[in-house]
């Protein structure tokens, strides 16, 4: 049987628990941001067709900082490596590409780059490319020359990354712009219509967004009181930790911003975390539309079937949206006071249902060109993903604290009882000394008598009878 190598978090059938999610490693099993689910997931998908085991590498690839006996087990154990990435060409992302180059250049098997963009960062949107140190940028040549040596092609999200590389010495014969993985898991069938002819104060729908977009803060608080039924679905680590553990994150600093316990979406629990595309989707796909600046926040309401508008604030997720066609605004074009109700009514999907069919067709050709079997191709189908996906017992979207849910509330109880089992009665005992108003008087034991030290030169005596006898 044909074996391939998926760089994800996990294998999209590995049911764990949303603490064991975010305590699994540092910025959690997901690497900091739930949205990279959604495209390695999608990856996943597409690729699984009958007689081919597809097995995620949990981002080891990027996590060893010795990859030697990892890619020798690579190479004796898989067919090929498909990577999907985000927008791995930037800084802050530097170490875990080094790693991941250091590994693919010790490979001997087909090594596939899906999706991979550059970050400009704040203020990308005027000037889109990066000005990254030249070690970041060694770096990406250097990672982009180990792909190509082992692969026809690179597939890049969008125009803005294909002419950075080109920049960088790789033009169009090693680059071909493919877009996100993440909006070709349903293939040609992906069409958005709305629900609804326009949003009400009870309509439901979704927000999402990025902490480093200061707008952000007053149109969650207004819209939190505006809209009574709007959910609010964050995708950081950090989030997660404060649904499940009640963490603050200095609400005194940005009080409007719906990162602390005491903000209206929080105290209402009309907050939720999934931390499997499943879920996520099956939750969305009730909403009649969403809104914010996380790209893949609004794809996942949009491989749900659910309009969605994007609030582009940098030329990442700029890129993808023009591409792909999403419908978006750009944040400096915003008005004073963006509205949910304003942004639907100014929605429309006819450029994305007209142009999809095509941008997968071109999608479909990069995988085949570079060898990669998909589940679209004649013969290929594979419906048990999906039937075992339905039947998968995945953990429900975490509520908050102040949900008043049976289900929300049993989650609680086992989590606190788990947390005082692994160490509650020892951390209590060693933060509260006991006080007793009476007790007896404390005697002091006597100090033992004090020995003269044995002298050293007698101490090697000892020794060389010891050593004869």
């Amino acid at each position: 049987m044909k074996r391939i190598l998926v760089r994800s978090p996990k294998d999209p059938f590995h049911v764990i628990s949303p603490e064991q999610a975010l305590a699994l490693y540092p910025k959690g099993v997901f690497g900091r941001n739930v949205g990279n689910m959604i495209f390695t997931e999608s990856m996943h998908r597409l690729i699984t067709v009958p007689g081919v085991d597809v097995v995620s590498d949990s981002f080891l690839s990027e996590r060893l900082p010795d990859s030697t006996a990892h890619a020798a087990r690579i190479n004796a154990e898989f067919d090929q490596f498909v990577i999907p990435l985000a927008n791995a060409f930037r800084e802050s992302f530097h170490r875990n590409l080094g790693q991941m180059t250091q590994l693919i250049e010790r490979l001997d098997i087909p090594v596939v780059v899906a999706g991979v963009g550059v970050a400009g960062g704040v203020g990308s949107l005027d000037n889109p490319f990066p000005d990254n140190p030249p070690e970041v940028t060694a770096t990406i040549q250097r990672f982009l020359r180990a792909v190509l040596d082992r692969s026809a092609t690179i597939g890049v999200r969008g125009e803005t990354t294909r002419d950075y590389l080109a920049g960088l010495g790789f033009g169009d014969e090693h680059v071909e712009v493919v877009g996100c993985p993440s909006l070709f898991r349903r293939g040609t069938e992906l069409r958005i219509e709305k629900k609804v002819d326009r949003l009400t104060e009870d309509s439901h729908f979704t927000m999402n967004l990025s902490p480093y977009v200061p707008l952000m803060d007053e149109v969650s608080i207004r819209h939190a009181e505006r809209y009574r039924h709007m959910t609010y679905i964050p995708q950081g680590h950090d989030s997660l930790e404060m649904l499940l553990w009640g963490v603050d994150r200095q609400p005194q600093k940005r009080p409007d911003l719906p990162a602390h316990t005491t903000h209206p979406l929080y105290l209402t629990n009309r907050t939720r975390f999934f931390v499997d595309p499943a879920t996520w989707y099956d939750y969305l796909a009730k909403q009649e539309f969403s809104f914010g600046t996380r790209i893949h926040g609004n794809i996942s309401a949009i491989n749900a079937g659910t309009p969605a508008h994007v609030l582009a604030h940098d030329a990442r997720t700029l890129e993808l949206a023009r591409y792909h066609d999403i419908p978006h605004t750009l944040v400096p074009d915003l008005p004073a006071h963006p509205d949910a109700a304003d942004l639907f009514q100014q929605t429309d999907y006819t450029a994305f249902n007209a142009g999809h069919p095509e941008r997968f067709a071109k999608f479909a050709r990069f995988l085949e060109k570079n060898g990669v079997e998909h589940v679209y191709e004649e013969g290929k189908s594979n419906p048990a993903y999906d039937e075992r996906m339905s039947t998968t017992p995945f953990p429900p979207g975490v509520e908050t604290l102040y949900s008043e849910s049976q289900e929300s509330r049993t989650a609680l109880v086992e989590r606190v009882a788990e947390l005082y089992r692994a160490s509650g009665q020892r951390t209590l005992a060693r933060r509260h000394q006991p006080v007793y108003p009476f007790a007896p008087e404390v005697v002091e034991p006597a100090a033992p008598p004090k020995v003269a030290p044995v002298p050293t030169r007698l101490r090697r005596v000892a020794k060389r009878v010891l050593r004869r006898s």
